[in-house]
């Protein structure tokens, strides 16, 4: 019952919190006075008069995109500059060596993207410059061009027989300034307040308390007894020579805070630390893990309702959310289900109690951190993958066979269960496009959306957008899996170790950034491949929807009529949802039976 009353927490803290947002985030879009505004406008001001940007200077559909291109790309020159000269540039007290080019590469493009996949570990391979003015920087602009983008659709949808949607320097301005700067700026304070690490000081060494023994190749060695007085290791009374003894902890330090905050409301993802929000730094207690796992869906959720207030719509943005929402209910569910019930392997011969009590978590808690549990475990892995955050405070290596892949799934189905800010909407909004297309079809009438007809342009634009993420997962992950060097980098044989692959390439390919901790994706070929594919699925859904909104912000507005199919009673939500899963399921069916459904069924049997 109460991990039952946590999950229902987590998403009612969510809701309450995300309706508010979304009416202040509509207002700021729209370009209405807020809160904030007698603080934060004159500062918008000298923005512009120092960038020589014109506020009142609107942009078609192809100036916009050239815009976000040449940001884009510049940007990630920027970062991959940055992370090559780490050992030249300031701030790097623990002389970092920069990062090979590949990595460089890959990194550079991961957070430009919105992804943050990271094949390495920050503390030990990033300085602290390259993180703040590196990856904070692009967590924040990256999260703004989401924003900017899905309301140069909003304004499509809205205006009549134009040519022009928006400034793409000005929504970019204020998707920061306005939403992502001040929401950031609170949650750092708290994280900071509750002991989430944020200096400059260099690392610290730390003594320990019981010293540990590890082999010589750094895994630990259980039941080992050490005497420090003859620097000797035994184990049931027999030496083991090559063992290390290990008395220091280096304690990693530096400005971690600010940047997990906009990791989380941007959902970005990339942790501060190696182990991510699994590591007592970046996640201390329960309530850090509260904030960072609200963050993680809070702003795409409050768009759906700031998208409803904004096209004058309130019931439309009411039903893009009740399609995400229950979405992401069911999969939570069965996330939790199969961690709680565990595998029939921990219940053999009553070896391990897999019954929750007082005293015991009970369950498949291998990978998870003992402070959360499995509720709260459960609840991060449900959230930051229908996000496309990645953050992570377990390890979904070690999930069960059907938990590893709900994760997996909401990936692969285009990070539109909320998704990532911005781009998670105007996926789902791609979708949308896609269902009353069929359902037009069905019924023998001309699709409409929003009073706007749908025709074979927005059409076309529509379905690459929706298979976006199928095409680059697929692809690449079909080329890795006969790429002979890729075998070195699983830390799993059959099953499992397909699905260490596929959930790297469904990560980038979902512009998530997660990961099964076991897959070594610090090689030259994975390192490109990946950070190719992330670049593909960023890019062309974002050149799909600039190129529709280009279209509808020409048409006229139709009348209602009787025959209209409307899109926000609750057949057309399931109707959106099923569209979601057929094409989910029938693209990636086939890969999944070779992964955890594979591994499942080898459980069982």
């Amino acid at each position: 019952m109460s991990a039952v009353l946590q999950y229902i927490a987590f998403l009612v803290i969510l809701v309450v919190l995300a309706v508010p947002l979304g009416k202040y985030s509509a207002d700021v879009m729209d370009g209405n006075r807020v809160f904030l505004s007698p603080i934060l406008s004159p500062v918008e001001k000298l923005i512009y008069k120092l960038t020589g940007v014109r506020k009142d200077e609107e942009m078609t559909w192809k100036t916009y995109l050239i815009c976000v291109l040449y940001f884009f790309f510049i940007g990630m020159a920027f970062l991959f500059v940055f992370q090559m000269l780490q050992d030249k540039l300031p701030f790097n007290p623990q002389n970092i060596d920069p990062m090979s080019w590949h990595l460089s590469f890959n990194t550079a493009a991961s957070f430009a993207t919105n992804t943050n996949w990271q094949a390495y570990s920050g503390e030990g391979q990033l300085s602290y410059f390259s993180q703040f003015m590196g990856l904070t920087t692009q967590n924040f602009v990256s999260a703004a061009t989401g924003i900017a983008v899905l309301y140069a659709l909003v304004r499509a949808f809205v205006r009549v027989k134009k040519t022009t949607i928006g400034n793409f320097w000005v929504d970019m301005t204020r998707a920061t300034l306005y939403i992502l700067l001040p929401l950031s700026i609170i949650v750092t304070i708290v994280l900071f307040s509750q002991g989430v690490v944020q200096n400059f000081a260099p690392g610290q060494t730390a003594h320990l308390v019981e010293p540990v023994a590890a082999d010589s190749e750094g895994n630990w060695i259980e039941g080992a007894k050490i005497d420090l007085n003859t620097h000797t290791v035994t184990v049931h009374g027999k030496k083991v020579d090559d063992a290390a003894i290990i008395t220091d902890q280096f304690v990693p330090m530096g400005p971690g805070a600010s940047q997990i905050a906009i990791k989380q409301l941007g959902t970005n993802g990339g942790g501060f630390m190696g182990v991510n929000s699994a590591h007592p730094l970046e996640d201390p207690n329960v309530l850090t893990n509260l904030i960072e796992c609200i963050a993680l869906l809070l702003i795409p959720a409050a768009l759906c309702f700031s998208f409803g207030l904004s096209i004058k719509n309130k019931k439309q943005g009411k039903a893009i959310f009740a399609a995400m929402f229950i979405m992401l209910v069911v999969f939570l569910g069965i996330i939790a289900y199969n961690e709680q019930a565990a595998t029939p392997q921990l219940a053999h011969d009553n070896a391990v109690n897999i019954a929750m009590t007082d005293d015991q978590a009970g369950g498949n808690m291998e990978g998870k951190e003992a402070r959360f549990g499995i509720a709260q475990s459960a609840t991060w892995a449900a959230f930051t993958t229908a996000a496309s955050n990645g953050s992570v405070n377990s390890m979904h290596d070690s999930y069960t066979p059907l938990g590893g892949l709900v994760t997996m799934l909401q990936m692969q189905l285009g990070e539109v269960i909320f998704g990532g800010v911005g781009c998670g909407l105007y996926g789902m909004l791609g979708f949308a496009l896609l269902t009353v297309f069929i359902a037009g079809l069905m019924v023998g009438r001309t699709p409409e959306f929003l009073c706007k007809k749908i025709e074979p342009y927005e059409m076309k634009w529509a379905v690459l957008v929706c298979l976006a993420t199928p095409i680059g997962i697929l692809v690449a992950s079909g080329i890795a899996a006969v790429w002979p060097d890729v075998a070195q980098s699983l830390n799993n044989a059959g099953a499992h170790g397909f699905s260490e692959m596929l959930y790297a390439y469904s990560s980038a390919g979902g512009n998530n950034g997660s990961a099964f901790a076991g897959f070594n994706a610090n090689t030259p070929f994975l390192n490109v491949s990946i950070g190719l594919t992330m670049i593909f699925v960023r890019l062309l859904p974002i050149i799909g929807i600039l190129a529709i909104a280009g279209s509808m912000v020409q048409k006229k507005k139709i009348a209602v009529t009787a025959g209209t199919l409307s899109t926000t009673n609750s057949m057309f939500v399931f109707l959106l949802i099923f569209v979601v899963l057929l094409v989910g399921a029938l693209n990636f069916f086939p890969a999944l039976s070779l992964g955890p459904i594979a591994e499942y069924f080898s459980m069982i049997m």
